[in-house]
């Protein structure tokens, strides 16, 4: 399937440069199907451009799981760029690289400030790295400063997500089952990969919280603080699997096998 699409989306940049974001959906969702996820959206997409979402993070799966649902570049940390096929996918499909140096900092944020000027919606980590999924960690606000700079002459809006596994093959997810779908710490990649494509069906819930209005927010820790409220509440609802609001929606994606 990457075989196949590679080509149709070099000439997509060329040649529709405005349908680049559709094919990057298409592509994820593909994908999502064929290794068998099935997705439940909660919430609803700010459409605004240029929007900054902002979501935890338990593994390189929550890249297809939102990559098949926003028209969005994801920002990444540089070593990803020299990953085996992960790097050279990333860098197709348009990720933003940044070493997370202090002393870099004032770089990464005039790139991110760039995108978010010509109206790119980006997709942030903030936790700067990959967890168990049953908790969020604190939100680093360096990167926030971007979204400062440059809501100074445009609307933005950051908008939280949450993105939480729930169960395996129809299994409510519990502590020992977490391995198959979250990657972190010393976990191996390919390894990893491969027992994720050998579930039949992992089931991923993405919950969009009220988006945030930047001129609204004092400064950008204010801003991070905020985001990181919202997504743990997302996440509490996905350990516990309490869904009660009255918009839910889903979005189902179905196994190979059905």
């Amino acid at each position: 399937m990457i075989g196949a699409v590679i080509p149709l989306y070099v000439l997509c940049k060329i040649v529709w440069p405005h349908k680049v974001d559709g094919l990057k959906i298409y592509f994820y969702k593909r994908l999502l199907k064929l290794i068998g996820f099935q997705v439940h959206t909660h919430g609803t997409i700010a459409t605004a451009a240029p929007v900054f979402f902002v979501a935890n993070h338990t593994s390189y799966l929550d890249i297809p799981v939102l990559g098949s649902l926003l028209p969005a570049s994801f920002i990444a940390k540089a070593e990803v760029a020299s990953w085996p096929l992960f790097g050279f996918m990333a860098k197709l499909l348009g990720t933003v690289f940044i070493e997370r140096r202090s002393i870099r900092a004032k770089q990464q944020r005039d790139t991110l400030t760039e995108h978010l000027a010509a109206r790119q919606n980006l997709i942030l980590f903030p936790e700067g790295t990959s967890t168990d999924g049953q908790m969020v960690l604190p939100f680093k606000s360096t990167l926030f400063s971007a979204i400062e700079t440059a809501a100074k002459d445009i609307p933005i809006l950051v908008q939280p997500v949450s993105i939480g596994c729930t169960a395996i093959d129809g299994l409510p997810m519990t502590q020992n089952l977490r391995h198959f779908y979250t990657w972190f710490g010393d976990m191996t990649l390919m390894p990893h990969l491969w027992q994720a494509f050998k579930c039949n069906r992992l089931t991923i819930h993405v919950v969009f919280h009220t988006p945030i209005n930047v001129h609204d927010v004092p400064d950008r820790k204010k801003l991070a603080a905020l985001s990181h409220q919202a997504v743990s509440e997302g996440i509490e609802h996905c350990v516990t699997g309490r869904w009660d609001e009255p918009d839910k929606e889903a979005v189902r994606i179905a196994p190979p096998h059905a």
